[in-house]
């Protein structure tokens, strides 16, 4: 079970019509919709991770020792969710070694996972593993290996792998489901507000019944949250993706921890913290 700890202004999807400099001028909800999902977790009695903002943890350190409190993986999602195919090297180290540090100053917790701003770690951009390496890493979850237009790698591997140079850093990717010659998304996101709830969770089944393996969950507290501003401007396309089945997230997450066990990455692929103290 893992939660991208951003706020609703914060999405890849309106970068192009919201400014970073701009974010302070806008309400920010992240707080409470996180508070709102741990307790949907905690009276389910699961644990995750949550990958979270360093531009949140700055101003919301109450929610990160709340999350560790309450037992969960705390996680890295970046400073400001900037895409890291879109930053040099030198920009990247600097982003996820300021992010890292004030986490783990804030939740008294070491910090050994990341993940991509909007999945965006791929072929053109491998170096950032070696990088997370460096930079005190042990595993990253930022790859999905699936085709769509602002992410995806579809011919990466569906299962844990270590990329070549990456100095023992191991990547978690979301989970799909193949058919055919081809990968289709399983993993939460819009797909699990879109879909019908069944067809997620007879995804997620045949994974765990006839591949064996653990499913990785992803969602947002902002999806918890059908009150949040509505943003003018937008396309279509970015309107259904972002409010659509906003009022069911909360009711559908209760179904998937009752019909699913959910932990954090760190104990469901131990291998992430393997010789480390």
């Amino acid at each position: 079970m893992t939660i991208d700890v951003e706020d609703y202004f914060q999405v890849q999807a309106f970068a192009d019509t919201i400014s970073r400099t701009d974010w302070d001028g806008f309400e920010c909800r992240v707080e409470r919709n996180t508070d709102a999902v741990l307790a949907l977790l905690d009276q389910a009695g699961a644990r995750g991770t949550f990958f979270t903002l360093g531009w949140v943890a700055e101003r919301f350190p109450g929610v990160v020792r709340r999350i560790v409190g309450q037992g969960h993986e705390l996680a890295s999602h970046g400073w400001s969710h900037t895409r890291a195919d879109s930053q040099s090297r030198p920009e990247f180290r600097a982003d996820v070694s300021r992010t890292k540090k004030l986490l783990e100053d804030v939740g008294g917790v070491a910090v050994v996972g990341y993940r991509a701003a909007t999945f965006s770690i791929g072929s053109g951009n491998d170096w950032a593993w070696e990088v997370l390496a460096d930079t005190g890493y042990a595993y990253s979850s930022s790859v999905y290996p699936i085709a769509h237009d602002f992410y995806g790698m579809p011919d990466a591997p569906r299962i844990p792998f270590r990329p070549k140079g990456a100095n023992g850093v191991i990547e978690i990717p979301l989970t799909t489901v193949r058919f055919g010659q081809r990968n289709y998304p399983c993993s939460g996101g819009g797909y699990f507000r879109l879909l019908p709830y069944p067809v997620s969770r007879w995804q997620m089944r045949r994974v765990n019944r006839v591949e064996r393996r653990p499913c990785v969950f992803y969602c947002h507290p902002w999806e918890f949250d059908p009150a949040q501003p509505r943003r003018p401007g937008i396309t279509l396309k970015t309107r259904v993706r972002h409010y659509t089945g906003l009022h069911r997230m909360a009711g559908r997450l209760r179904r998937l921890l009752r019909d699913f066990a959910w932990d954090r990455m760190d104990r469901v692929f131990p291998e992430t913290t393997a010789g480390r103290t």
